[in-house]
């Protein structure tokens, strides 16, 4: 029996294990502390990494090899012999050094298969709520957190998101719950977990570079379903996550949930009009309590379809533990959504210059599209596999112009040749330096009152830029450097 079996909380035996921690960003520096303070012996491989924390690993006494080639890398693995690999996500599943540690007999998870079973460091172990999707899970997230904050839950969003789930895990504030947001990459190399309410928010083209197939990017997300003991929560406005429910296991105990933008069937929560309603976790189903109102959302963000699908969802899940509804309301009404989600930066003129550079696949880009209805869009960066054509076809009655930027301006190109061959497009050739102050130039030479200048790429940015921040930031610094009045 392996060693590992034993292993199922932070008071078990560590000591001595034998552990590489592949990757060090901030996820993998934080298993190798975490592995380190537990008494494992760590080898940390990386390509590439910080030199603070590599820094840090030398005061500790990790060892570590950083930037060497593939084949001295495949060596170390082989002489150290680890009896698990601690994976960060984003690394392919066929990468030489995954398939050489599988063929050596180590097991491979990433820092949540760790984190769940150490979650009882404190004392008793925390509950989980899982979140996915392609679109909408950190602000879904966010949320949940708020409410459960609201109820008076000790609640903390981490996992894709924030701070690293170990050092959540090792807070002396002993979470009772943690909202645990995953990526399509965790889910992919996740093993047995069990949380409370597990939710995919939606199922969409994108990381199909790295998955392969849209079912394989499918059957990832699915696995957050697995072993839930409350609620399944899925969206009726996209029958595959309902589907994926059907698919789990161990869920035979949880109540299946729809949410909606929509007036919702029972067993959902959804929208009359502008109140938010739950038929899911009432008593008698064909009375519906009220949750929330259009206007608790105003200091959120511009209302969309999109933030109301995110808002019912998040009141779903919150109210399957128990939030009631004017705990929702309370944290509505004091919510702020992070930067680059759909943000009004400017609004002058009877023009709107809105930054939705999070928008980082179509799906993402095709709910800031659907909020406004005539738009200068700004689109483009690396498209990561995905075909942008079905998103410039369906939007285009809404599209006043497209300015495209970034690497993968040929396929953009083509999109609106072949589908919207009407509409103005603008392809940006300059450097990364000054991408946004050309973009700005042309979206000011074209915008007119009761337009939106929407930044929503589709596209992934590190391309021109650091990430989806950076660029967000270098359109808002754009727009006050050439647009707002109060700067000259």
């Amino acid at each position: 029996m392996s060693k590992l079996v034993q292993l199922n909380s932070w008071h078990a035996d560590w000591n001595n294990l034998k552990v590489v921690v592949y990757g060090l960003g901030v996820s993998g520096f934080s298993a190798a502390d975490t592995l380190h303070e537990l008494g494992a012996e760590v080898l940390v491989i990386a390509d590439k990494a910080d030199e603070n924390l590599i820094d840090v690993l030398d005061v500790l006494g990790v060892k570590h090899q950083i930037g060497k080639d593939e084949q001295e890398a495949l060596e170390l693995l082989r002489e150290f012999n680890p009896e698990l690999v601690i994976v960060s996500p984003g690394i392919r599943p066929e990468n030489e050094i995954l398939t050489a540690a599988s063929s050596l007999g180590s097991e491979i998870w990433t820092d949540i298969d760790l984190a769940w079973r150490l979650r009882d460091k404190n004392g008793l172990a925390s509950q989980w709520i899982c979140i996915t999707g392609t679109n909408g899970k950190t602000t879904v997230t966010q949320l949940v957190e708020a409410m459960l904050h609201a109820g008076g839950i000790r609640a903390a969003a981490c996992g894709n998101i924030g701070i690293p789930i170990l050092d959540v895990i090792r807070d002396p504030a002993a979470f009772e719950v943690l909202v645990v947001e995953l990526s399509s990459f965790q889910l992919h190399y996740l093993g047995h977990i069990e949380p409370l309410v597990s939710a995919v928010l939606n199922i969409a083209d994108d990381h199909l570079d790295w998955h392969g197939s849209i079912d394989a990017y499918s059957q990832a997300k699915a696995k957050v379903y697995n072993n839930s003991s409350i609620c399944c929560l899925y969206n009726a406005g996209d029958s595959l996550t309902e589907k994926l429910v059907a698919r789990s296991s161990g869920t035979e105990n949880a109540q299946a949930v729809g949410f909606t933008v929509n007036t919702p069937a029972p067993n959902e929560i959804g929208w009359v009009e502008n109140l938010l309603v739950d038929r899911a976790f009432i008593e008698d189903p064909a009375v519906a309590e009220e949750l929330a109102t259009l206007e608790d959302l105003e200091k959120i963000s511009v209302i969309g379809p999109h933030l109301m699908a995110n808002v019912a969802a998040a009141a779903a899940i919150s109210r399957a533990v128990g939030i009631q509804s004017a705990e929702i309301k309370a944290a509505l009404k004091s919510f702020t959504l992070d930067s680059h989600r759909i943000e009004l930066v400017l609004d002058q003129d009877g023009i709107r210059w809105v930054d939705d550079s999070k928008a980082t696949n179509p799906h993402a880009t095709a709910a800031a599209l659907a909020t406004f209805e005539s738009v200068i869009w700004i689109v483009g960066g690396l498209l990561k596999g995905v075909d942008i054509s079905p998103l410039v076809k369906k939007y285009a009655g809404r599209v006043k112009a497209a300015i495209i930027i970034g690497a993968d301006r040929t396929p953009v190109v083509q999109a609106f040749d072949d589908h919207a061959p009407q509409i103005p497009k603008f392809e940006i050739t300059c450097s990364a330096e000054l991408v946004m102050q050309e973009v700005i130039e042309i979206a000011k030479s074209h915008a007119q009152p009761g337009d939106v200048v929407l930044l929503a790429p589709a596209a992934a940015s590190m391309d021109q830029f650091l990430d989806y921040a950076d660029r967000g930031n270098a359109f808002a610094k754009a727009i006050e450097q050439r647009v707002s009045k109060h700067n000259g």
